[in-house]
């Protein structure tokens, strides 16, 4: 369980940047029965795009590294 919170935590990594250069930043919760739980900060904390940053950026870019998650879901 933990090499899988670690793949997330690294894939989630590689989105970083984009998110930070934004002013946001987004935070691994909790990986549990293949979601993973994250935290939108910072601007992306009150940013009406963040659901779709979510999705479309951080949701697609973590199930591509690590197919064992199959939802990401903001918390």
């Amino acid at each position: 369980m933990e090499d899988l919170r670690a793949r997330v935590q690294e894939a989630l990594d590689k989105v970083r940047p984009g998110l930070q250069a934004d002013g946001g930043d987004a935070e691994l919760v909790e990986v549990a029965d293949g979601i993973a739980k994250i935290r939108m900060t910072g601007a992306c904390g009150g940013c009406p795009m963040s659901t779709m940053t979510l999705k479309m950026g951080i949701e697609r870019t973590i199930r591509a590294t690590v197919p064992e998650i199959t939802e990401v879901v903001a918390v």
